[in-house]
């Protein structure tokens, strides 16, 4: 009985040292999923589709007083 106690506590140290070490990483990763739709969102809907945007149908000149 007291080696499987043992086993028992060996094993939620281990668990736990291993939340302790993996929590920050993981708030991290949900952190940055977060930014990344809020991102997406305000991109608007054309950066969704992964495309550029497309090009401006007007041509600008430029008019020198030697030309």
């Amino acid at each position: 009985m007291n080696s499987v106690m043992d086993n028992l506590v060996g094993i939620l140290a281990v668990l736990g040292i291993f939340a302790v070490v993996a929590l920050p990483s993981l708030i991290g990763l949900v952190r940055e999923r977060r930014v990344d739709r809020q991102l997406r969102a305000a991109a608007g809907p054309r950066q969704e589709t992964g495309r550029p945007p497309r090009p401006h149908s007007f041509v600008t000149t430029t008019v020198t007083a030697h030309s």
